[in-house]
């Protein structure tokens, strides 16, 4: 069976999915990075943005040689029929920075990579110039990296939150690798209590989405498998 590799931003968005993988820990170009084994599936948590999808990809590619790679995480809705916990396989992915697009094997529409967290307005705006239905910060960066060294790429993103659905600010609670610190955020929200409700309600999508996420993710683990096993008596002929 050819090895997978995925690509997550944040451990909270797969955990459900890697608490029982080996965890493996490595650098590379200097870096050090956590990787969650389970058979010929690897899976990595890079970090929010577009450098720290990017380099995740390229340490998962060089250090594990996958065969295919899929960026997998939390998108944000911008079809207004889009809802939280819908899982999406885009049939082509948009880099919302300079245009540039790959076609995919999805068959859920266009997924637009944009480089900040996205308001409604902004949500708005996407979908009209791109035709996207959801929009992520990393898939555009996975794919580059991957065609960069040959290899096939794939994306796997569950909503998070709707298209009217007013994100809280993140970008300051991120570190330059692309860390979000939890307690940092976890405070700033405490002394504001106008914005409470807000961010419960963000807690509890992004729980249903990381809940739906791994899902599918054990779906594709044990296509995979099965795939495997029905080639291997042809290839023993």
């Amino acid at each position: 069976m050819s090895k997978v590799a995925i690509v997550a931003a944040l451990e909270r968005e797969v955990r459900p999915l890697v608490k029982d993988w080996r965890a493996d820990d490595k650098r590379y170009d200097s870096r050090r990075y956590r990787f969650f084994v389970n058979g010929e599936f690897v899976l990595v948590c890079g970090g929010i943005g577009a450098e720290a999808a990017r380099r995740a990809a390229e340490a998962v590619i060089a250090l594990y040689e996958p065969a295919i790679v899929y960026s997998a995480g939390f998108a944000g809705a911008l079809d207004p029929s889009l809802k939280v916990g819908e899982v999406l396989r885009p049939g082509r992915i948009v880099n919302a920075g300079d245009g540039s697009s790959e076609i995919l094997g999805g068959a859920d529409g266009v997924l637009v990579t944009f480089g900040s967290v996205a308001s409604p307005a902004q949500k708005k705006s996407l979908r009209e110039s791109f035709g996207a239905r959801a929009v992520d910060m990393e898939s555009a960066a996975v794919a580059r990296a991957a065609e960069a060294r040959g290899i096939a790429f794939e994306a796997v993103k569950v909503i998070s939150d709707a298209s009217d659905f007013k994100l809280p600010s993140m970008e300051q609670f991120v570190d330059p690798k692309g860390r979000f610190s939890e307690w940092r955020f976890a405070f700033f929200v405490a002394v504001r209590p106008w914005m409470w409700g807000r961010v419960i309600r963000l807690a509890r999508n992004s729980s249903r989405a990381s809940r739906a996420l791994c899902a599918a993710l054990r779906k594709l683990n044990t296509d995979q498998i099965e795939g495997s096993r029905q080639v291997r008596p042809s290839a023993a002929i």
